[in-house]
């Protein structure tokens, strides 16, 4: 018999031990985004209530404590004893692995659960949990502990003449590495849902500091689209369009809107859930509107005979749409527990079936529209082709040497081959890029000095960009290509990280840079490659001791002043008035510095704030500026 290896070794995991033992099986990660699935799970089973037309109001709290409460105005739980495990379908719900009313056509016909198992993951990963359903005339409490514990079975505690379901929890401290939950990311998915569903009202509170918000929306996700829009110079009025697949009974929601921006932006929704990746519903919708607008410029010589048709990234572009499906309970399939991408077959059919006649029928009625956007469609196109130009141009030179001469003056490649490991430190200047190779580990950390600010991409062509040198020598760097070239698994680096001064030009040159990523290299984002630098704003020296601390902000400062009286201050000004070896300690080495990373929550909301920020109207940027910067300087 090996050793170590006996029938004691084999052991058996009952009740939610799997869920704590395996978290990221069924959350996806115990960091910030799998904390927030604990909301997603509790909230969706309140969102199911609302697809069912059995509620038309969610409430969402976020409690001094950090605890979070769920509240709608559905049916409730039921309260009985289950047949099947022969405690309360309330405990069952919320302490049994895959029991919930998701299996049982009569309860759900279509729902954003799948696996029924999200009340009891998350009362599994969970310090406490409280739960008090209303229904038949009756208030009923649950409440567990330490994972799922039952501390109190489901009893009586009063009466009522409401019906609803109230979930109240804590996540685990000891599962995720904080449990501090951000109330935008909240507002986030709520805002969503509001627009998913017309007249269906949302609230969110956050106790916190006070702030509550009520969502509401009459016209769905076109209002959605307008949202995402607001600011953009527009070629069309909202189109949207809706119906049901016969035979399979998917229903199908569609807005859309074109804007003179390049972006494009598209945002897809199976039964309420966000599909961040996509999948089948989305892939079908940008199949057909490439073939129907082909179809329609054919027809109506607008292409003419010797064109190619347009490629899907020229009809896109520019384009902000929203794709909300809604599927059988029977038929819905989803990648894992986290749902990011729609699998459903049968969805991308209903698609066609709802979208092509719909989008052909609308181009015909809106001559002036369908117009507009094909004259998108074929700059899109011709800037593609030049851009292709462009980029043969930079190979090119760089196999003849030219553009090898460049980068290599300027970046101080990592020693190793590991890509995943290996990083890139994009550098404020020339000073403090020398001070940055010096302080660098080698094997690991490239360092790449930028000559002042890169070009405000918001307001630029990819054509533009490939003839901007600073903007070439990033994208060499990164060896990954640019916009619809762009390949994640061909990047370089594990690690892109901005490192500029603390002051306002430093911030000024990483939202360039954010913007070039975000517009141009999005996938960076996406995969949480990107991050940016903190470098200390003060190094204080104690007088008696001479020990040597550092201070991030003012009142990390005052705490050491009162802690230290005899010390001496140094206002840091940039990253060169640091010495290699202050610059390696505070901000470099990966056992001491600090980093931000960078990610999208809200895809809808950062393409809003990117365009008033960045982009040209200068107008509506003083206005979000007036209403949402505070300029007043607080005297101590």
């Amino acid at each position: 018999m090996p050793r170590g290896y006996v029938e004691d070794n084999i052991k058996v995991l009952e009740g939610l031990e799997p869920v704590r033992k395996r978290p990221g099986m069924y959350i996806g990660s115990t960091d910030n985004n799998g904390l927030h699935h604990l909301i997603w799970e509790i909230f969706d089973n309140s969102v199911d209530e609302v697809i069912s037309g059995n509620a038309d109001t969610i409430k969402v709290t976020l409690c001094k404590d950090n605890s979070i409460m769920v509240e709608d105005n559905g049916r409730g739980i039921p309260a009985g004893i289950n047949v099947t495990t022969g405690i309360s379908t309330i405990d069952t719900v919320f302490t049994v692995l895959h029991a919930g009313g998701k299996f049982d056509d009569s309860a759900y016909k279509t729902s954003g659960g799948l696996h029924g198992v999200g009340a009891s993951v998350v009362n599994a990963l969970s310090e406490w949990m409280k739960v008090t359903i209303k229904r038949d005339g009756k208030v009923v409490e649950s409440k567990y502990k330490n994972g799922g514990t039952i501390e109190q079975s489901a009893k009586v505690v009063g009466t009522t003449n409401r019906t609803g379901t109230i979930v109240h929890f804590k996540a685990d401290s000891a599962i995720f590495r904080s449990i501090i939950f951000n109330p935008s990311i909240v507002k986030e998915r709520i805002r969503e849902t509001a627009y998913l569903y017309k007249n269906v009202k949302v609230i969110f509170t956050n106790e916190i500091d006070g702030d509550t918000v009520t969502f509401v929306s009459e016209n769905g996700i076109s209002e959605y689209v307008d949202f995402i829009n607001d600011g953009k110079n527009v070629l069309n009025k909202t189109a949207y369009f809706e119906g049901k697949s016969i035979g399979d009974g998917i229903e199908v929601e569609i807005a859309l809107q074109y804007t003179a921006s390049s972006a494009e932006v598209i945002v897809s929704f199976a039964n309420s859930v966000k599909t961040k990746e996509g999948g089948s519903h989305e892939s079908a919708f940008k199949a057909i509107l490439t073939e129907t607008i082909n179809e329609y410029a054919r027809k109506w010589k607008l292409l003419k005979d010797k064109d190619k048709n347009f490629e899907g990234d020229d009809v896109r572009e520019g384009l902000t749409a929203v794709i909300s499906v809604r599927i059988p309970e029977k038929i819905i399939s989803y990648e894992g527990q986290t749902k990011n991408k729609l699998f459903t077959q049968e969805a991308h059919i209903a698609v066609k079936r709802v979208f092509g006649p719909k989008f052909t029928y609308w181009l015909e009625e809106n001559k002036k529209s369908a117009e507009k956007i094909i004259e998108k469609a074929v700059l899109a196109r011709d800037a593609r082709a030049a851009a292709k130009r462009a980029r043969e141009d930079v190979k090119k030179l760089k196999s003849a040497g030219k553009g090898v001469l460049i980068l290599s003056g300027k970046l101080t490649p990592a020693q190793s081959k590991n890509y995943i490991e290996n990083e890139l430190f994009l550098v404020e200047g020339d000073s403090a890029g020398g001070t940055a190779k010096l302080a660098r580990d080698k094997k690991y950390q490239a360092i790449l000095p930028l000559r002042g600010k890169v070009m405000n991409v918001e307001k630029a062509k990819l054509r533009d960009l490939l003839s901007n040198e600073e903007i070439c020598t990033i994208i060499s760097s990164l060896g990954a290509g640019i916009s619809t070239d762009f390949k994640i698994e061909d990047l370089k680096y594990g690690k892109v990280i901005i490192m500029t001064d603390a002051d306002t030009d430093g911030a000024h040159i990483q939202v360039l840079l954010l913007t070039f990523f975000y517009r141009f290299m999005k996938p960076l984002i996406e995969n949480n490659k990107v991050y940016v630098a903190l470098p200390p704003l003060y190094r204080i020296t104690n007088k008696n001791t001479k020990a040597i601390s550092y201070a991030w902000d003012d009142q990390t400062l005052n705490d050491e002043k009162k802690k230290n009286p005899c010390h001496e201050i140094q206002r840091y000004k940039g990253l060169g008035e640091m010495s290699a070896e202050q610059l390696r300690e505070t901000t470099m080495d990966k056992n001491s510095r600090q980093l931000i990373q960078i990610s999208i929550e809200d895809a809808a909301l950062a393409e809003r704030r990117v365009n008033i920020l960045m982009g040209d109207n200068a107008a509506i940027r003083k206005e979000w500026i007036d209403n949402n910067v505070d300029f007043t300087l607080e005297n101590e």
